[in-house]
């Protein structure tokens, strides 16, 4: 199977690195030249627009910042939607909109492609070892005649069910996630005014009830002090904007999610969209005018646990 992948950033260029080191005939395109020109001196092919991608692999990857972006990516001139032909299939591993990829699909099934939405959980540096989750919508034999890839890309694989579906189990989660970094910032907070040693009290919430991925990954970059969680403040507001969109769609009546937006819009204005998103547990420190150092705890994420081949769970 030819691959083409298109949006190698900190995301995407990781999940792109997993299928060309476990030897996929891959091809990829970005607009900075300097990741493709990575990805040629390893081996892969770069394609010089979209289309040219599209007509070459048998299954077209998509990964890229926002919803608009990657309208812009298939459906602009040399977008992918020109060079879709019988059988191949899109996969758009964002996190977007589900009317957006449901719009998008159609036009990609009347050009006799295949959509599927795959987008992933689970952190940057996970990615980058092939141990992260994948979530896929779409047609169920589509789902198997990738999974070879998807099983190298991520550990756990879950065909969630119709196309979108895996787009909105995703966005849950990524509320979730955002809920916990909010409240971390208060457990923190109340944690350092009671003067308990931070390292044990990280170890003590990591064996109990209270326990969360969030707490296990983002909290130590948090003690360490230099949030470097590799995903901004921007993209948070778009995926939590993205859950609250959603529940007012369903006429839902909630009353945390606005109040996480909020919290995080505030967190854009005062650190900036760019801000590494576990920066928002920094309002927090500034409120009260104390910091979470720790000793001991690693500047960036690295996944210890060794590459194993994936599974659909």
């Amino acid at each position: 199977m030819k691959i083409g992948f298109i949006g190698l950033g900190n995301v995407g260029g990781k999940l792109a690195g997993s299928l060309l080191r476990n030897k996929f005939d891959l091809t990829v395109r970005d607009l900075d030249e300097n990741l493709t020109n990575e990805f040629k001196n390893l081996g892969a092919k770069v394609a010089s627009s979209a289309k040219e991608l599209a007509e070459q692999v048998d299954l077209i990857i998509t990964c890229l910042p926002s919803p608009k972006i990657c309208a812009d990516v298939m459906e602009g001139e040399n977008g992918v939607l020109e060079g879709i032909t019988q059988d191949k299939i899109w996969l758009e591993m964002s996190t977007t909109d589900e009317a957006e990829i449901k719009r998008i699909g159609k036009k990609v099934i009347e050009k006799n492609g295949i959509p599927l939405d795959g987008p992933v959980s689970g952190g940057c540096h996970r990615a980058a070892t092939g141990n992260i989750a994948i979530f896929v919508g779409g047609n169920r034999k589509t789902f198997e005649r990738i999974l070879s890839a998807l099983t190298v890309m991520g550990r756990k694989v879950l065909h969630t069910g119709e196309l979108g579906s895996a787009t909105v189990l995703k966005v849950i989660t990524n509320y979730l996630a955002s809920v916990h970094l909010v409240a971390l910032g208060e457990a923190w907070t109340v944690a350092k005014k009671s003067n308990l040693d931070l390292t044990k009290a990280y170890k003590g919430i990591a064996v109990s009830s209270g326990n969360s991925f969030v707490h296990e990954t983002e909290s130590q970059v948090i003690l360490n002090g230099s949030y470097n969680i590799n995903f901004t403040m921007d993209l948070v507001l778009k995926d939590t904007g993205l859950f609250n969109d959603l529940a007012k769609k369903l006429n839902s009546g909630l009353e945390i999610s606005p109040k996480i937006v909020d919290i995080f819009k505030d967190g854009q204005k005062k650190y900036g969209s760019r801000a590494w998103s576990s920066m928002i547990v920094k309002r927090m420190e500034d409120i009260n005018n104390i910091n979470f150092r720790a000793d001991g705890f690693p500047e960036e994420l690295s996944d210890n646990e060794p590459e194993e081949k994936g599974y659909e769970i």
